[in-house]
This record gives C-alpha cells, structure tokens and sequence, in this order.
C-alpha cells in the first residue's frame, strides 16, 4: 500500500507557501516504503555520482549478470568474478563495495530483518562500516527503502541546488545552513526534500 503523505503535505503546504506552489504543481510524493533492503543499497552504491540514466543502465547489466533471479543472493554477487563486474559498468570500488556488503549480510553484521525496527541513528550504525556506504547512500535507504518521513540528505547535490533556488541563495548551502532553512519542515524534511527534486525539474 502506497504510504500516505497527506499530514505532511498539509504541514509543509502550511509552514512554507513557496513549497505550497511546488505541491500543488507536482502532486503527492511517489515514495514508498520498497521491499528488498539489500537490493535497495546495492542499487545506491551502483548510482553513487552517476545521472538517473546511466545507474539505470548499469543496474540492468548487473542484473542480467543473474538471469535466474529478480535480484542475487550475497552469495551468487561473492562468487561473481570482478571482470565481469565491471563489464558490466561497475568500477572496481563498486564492484568492491557490492562484494563487501554482501559479505556483511553472510557474516551477519547487516542483518536485512532488523533494518526496519531501528531508529535512524541505529540504521546508519549497522551500514556505514560497509564499504562504499556513507552518509549519503544511509540517507537514501532511509528515504526510499524505510520511507522514513524526516531526512535531509545534506550531502545529495541536487536538494542543495533545490534549496538554492527555493530560498533565492547566491549560493550552495552547506549542511548547516540547509539544516536551519529546513527547520519548518520538520517532521517532514523527506517529502520536503523530495519536492526540492522537482523544482529542479521544472
């Protein structure tokens, strides 16, 4: 079931009017909580400085690496040799970094089940010892794979040049700048940001 985001568009729409303009542009958000954790971090550490397009492309070339499976097991991604990894786009720290996460889900040191019962701080304890997993790729699990409704991904260039544009900025807002302008938005900073993507677009 789609998440419902009604109570915050009805807070942003109230304590930000230029945001009011956004929503009532481009709708209700389209993020829902997804239901693979592991092929969620792998798609974000396969996407990490990369346009839309091109980690679209590369994620298919890494699936059809698999052609038995929606998405493979940590063991099948161990057992992949790292040529043809990169064949498929993968650079060798990518190709690393997937190895390395799957070898923390064999060890038990990420444990897919429990993700969704910890709190924030709890979920980035567990995934940024995992190579190629930093705050950013944290923040985007936490949006798009747990739906949680309060996170601003301070590092992700695109909500900084959002924000740039949204509050008339001569320039890029560091992190503890966006952290004060995003106050209002609080419990909601997620849908916020996700606005903040749109305005881009437009």
């Amino acid at each position: 079931m789609p998440t419902d985001w009604t109570p915050a568009i009805t807070h942003l729409s109230a304590a930000d009017s230029r945001l009011a303009l956004l929503i009532e542009r481009h709708g209700h958000p389209t993020i829902t909580p997804r239901k693979d954790p592991i092929q969620s971090l792998a798609r974000a550490i396969v996407g990490q400085q990369l346009s839309t397009g091109a980690a679209n492309t590369i994620w298919g070339r890494f699936l059809a690496l698999y052609p038995k499976s929606k998405m493979p097991s940590p063991a099948a991604i161990l057992a992949t040799d790292d040529a043809k990894l990169r064949a498929a786009g993968l650079s060798g720290a990518k190709s690393a970094a997937i190895k390395d996460l799957a070898r923390h889900v064999i060890e038990k040191k990420v444990v897919p089940a429990h993700l969704p019962k910890l709190d924030d701080a709890g979920v980035s304890a567990m995934l940024l010892p995992v190579r190629g997993i930093g705050p950013w790729s944290v923040d985007m699990f936490l949006m798009f794979f747990l739906a949680r409704p309060d996170v601003l991904p301070v590092g992700d260039l695109g909500i900084r040049k959002g924000m740039q544009k949204h509050f008339g900025l001569r320039k890029l807002p560091e992190a503890k700048r966006m952290l004060e302008l995003a106050t209002p938005w609080r419990p909601y900073r997620t849908i916020a940001s996700w606005y903040m993507w749109r305005l881009l677009e437009s």
